[in-house]
């Protein structure tokens, strides 16, 4: 093998390899930091009660309760991480983020009416997933003819970005209606669940398989990512099926993006911010970026829900809260640096 290849084949290794040892660290800090924090010396035994399923000491069941919160926030990072990343693969544009096509602002819909109706938390889980759903495929109605190739496959001014532009403004018309006419028992729940919140979320087994089926996908599509970032104009004339490829990313990010609005709420930034800088990291190579960003975004949202519920402890704050006053000077640091190249 040359030794460039040898060097780069190492140099992911070496990446991939610190982000999960920072993936599996940021899951026990998170287990163990809280109200009451469990001593590093009470751990293992712990541990070892909660894979056993017998929770009768104290520090068993806080381990198990915050651990179950921290898979829900890691499986949601990831998801926003990875959509994130096909978004900006599909749109060519390193800023976009996996909200910028409307699809939360659709599950924000059905989400609030549920909550507004005081249904029971599967059927508002049901209804933000349908939500969506639902507007991903209006918005693959509309925008069809776009995910073939077309403008934006080009760089030009996307009908595929437009229409989601003006759903999203639909979706939240509708959602400023409902917060106006909730009475104040509701209220604070659905303003907690459009800015992103992990309190009680259970943890479930739908959204690992949503990421699971996305990471296959994107991977065995990382070569072809790659000739469409270098050569869009001639990525259909050196193998690529552009159009069953755009097609893929569409659906494959509008399902992660469901699956984790639907676990948490709206969390902003995580996939705007991660594979961004990711980029500035790692390198260009999908190959690398692809299960680096779901390592990376779990691991960032993790860390981020455990600063929400002990910054203020004993009370919590919404893990969108923090993700924005993270992500918000993170990305300008990124804005600059990216003028100035």
């Amino acid at each position: 093998m040359h030794p460039f290849f040898r060097n780069m084949r190492h140099r992911a290794t070496v990446i991939l390899t610190v982000l999960i040892v920072c993936a599996v660290a940021s899951l026990i800090f998170s287990g163990m930091i809280g109200s009451i924090a469990i001593p590093l010396a009470d751990l293992p035994s712990a541990l070892f009660h909660v894979v056993q399923g017998k929770t009768d000491t104290l520090a068993a069941t806080l381990l198990d309760l915050r651990l179950g919160r921290a898979l829900t926030a890691f499986v949601t990072g990831a998801a926003l991480s990875l959509a994130g990343l096909m978004m900006q693969a599909l749109l060519r544009n390193p800023l976009a983020d996996p909200y910028v096509l409307g699809i939360s602002a659709g599950a924000s819909v059905g989400a609030l009416a549920a909550l507004l109706f005081m249904c029971a938390l599967w059927v508002v889980d049901a209804a933000a997933f349908a939500g969506a759903v639902g507007v991903s495929m209006l918005l693959y109605f509309f925008a069809r003819r776009d995910l073939r190739g077309g403008t934006a496959a080009e760089g030009g001014a996307s009908l595929l970005l437009l229409t989601g532009v003006i759903l999203a403004s639909a979706c939240m018309a509708i959602v400023t209606l409902m917060l106006s006419i909730a009475p104040e028992s509701r209220l604070r729940s659905m303003v907690f669940w459009m800015i992103g919140d992990l309190s009680g979320a259970p943890a479930r087994l739908m959204p690992w398989l949503v990421l699971a089926g996305a990471l296959v996908f994107a991977l065995r599509c990382a070569r072809s990512l790659n000739v469409m970032a270098l050569h869009a104009e001639a990525a259909s004339t050196l193998g690529v099926r552009v159009g069953p490829l755009r097609k893929g990313l569409f659906f494959c990010s509008g399902l992660l993006t469901a699956s984790a609005v639907t676990s948490a709420g709206s969390v902003g930034f995580v996939g705007l911010i991660v594979p961004h800088a990711l980029r500035f990291a790692c390198g260009p190579d999908h190959r690398l970026l692809i299960p680096a960003a779901a390592l990376a975004g779990g691991t960032f949202l993790v860390l981020a829900d455990t600063l929400a519920r002990t910054v203020l402890a004993p009370l919590q704050l919404p893990v969108g809260v923090v993700t924005a006053m993270i992500g918000a000077p993170v990305f300008l640091y990124q804005l600059h640096r990216l003028r100035r190249t």
